[in-house]
C-alpha cells in the first residue's frame, strides 16, 4: 500500500482540524466579526401585575387584570462563549459583550400574521448589560408592552373569560458589540398566549 506523503498528511489534518472548528462554532461565526459571541441559555416570560407570575417558558399572557393593564416581562440569561474552541483560555476584556437594545416580534402558526389586525406590533427597545465570557447573566426586559393591550386585536379579547386565546411565537433578537466595536447579536423564541385569563385572588 502506497503511503501518503508527509506534505499530503499534514494538509488533511489542517482541513480536517478546520471543518471541525467551524462545525463547532455554527451559527457563532455569523455573529459578527469579533472573536466571541452571544448565546441564550434561557428565554423566559412572567405575567405582570400587582402578583406578577413566576417565569415560565410559555407566557400566559393577560390582556386585562383586575380592570388594569400591565406590561409583561421577559426574562433572558446570556451568556458570552469564544468562537475558536480550540483556544478557549484566550478570551480578555476585550471579548466582553455589551448589549445595547433589542427587537421583539410576533408570529402565528395558522399564518394569519397581519400585525394590528391578527396579532401585536412588532417593537424596539433599549436595555443594558455586559456579559463576560463563559460567565451567564439574567437580564430583564419587556416582552409585551401596555400599548399592545390598548390596540386590536388584544383588546376584543377582554371579557370572554379566557374562551378566546390568540396564540404567537414571540423572536427576541438582543443586540450589542464587544469591547472592540465588533457588533453581535443573537435571537431567541419563546410562546406567548393572549387571552383574558382569570385575575389572581
Amino acid at each position: 500500500m502506497k503511503q501518503m506523503p508527509f506534505r499530503t498528511m499534514g494538509r488533511a489534518m489542517a482541513l480536517g482540524l478546520c471543518l471541525f472548528a467551524c462545525a463547532s462554532c455554527g451559527t457563532a461565526v455569523r455573529q459578527g466579526r469579533g472573536s466571541s459571541y452571544l448565546v441564550i441559555d434561557a428565554l423566559e416570560g412572567a405575567r405582570g401585575g400587582e402578583t406578577a407570575g413566576e417565569p415560565s417558558f410559555v407566557l400566559e399572557s393577560d390582556v386585562i387584570t383586575k380592570g388594569t393593564v400591565y406590561e409583561d416581562a421577559g426574562h433572558v440569561t446570556l451568556r458570552a462563549s469564544m468562537k475558536d474552541p480550540l483556544n478557549p483560555a484566550g478570551a480578555t476584556t476585550t471579548n466582553e459583550i455589551t448589549i445595547t437594545s433589542y427587537h421583539v416580534s410576533f408570529t402565528r402558526a395558522d399564518g394569519l400574521n397581519t400585525p394590528g389586525v391578527d396579532l401585536p406590533y412588532g417593537f424596539d427597545s433599549a436595555a443594558t448589560a455586559t456579559v463576560k465570557v463563559d460567565s451567564a447573566i439574567p437580564v430583564q426586559f419587556v416582552l409585551v408592552r401596555v400599548q399592545a393591550k390598548l390596540e386590536p386585536p388584544l383588546m376584543a379579547l377582554r371579557g370572554t373569560g379566557g374562551k378566546m386565546v390568540i396564540s404567537t411565537i414571540a423572536q427576541v433578537t438582543f443586540y450589542g458589540h464587544d469591547q472592540a466595536g465588533n457588533q453581535v447579536s443573537v435571537t431567541g423564541t419563546i410562546g406567548v398566549n393572549f387571552a383574558d385569563w382569570g385575575d389572581p385572588k
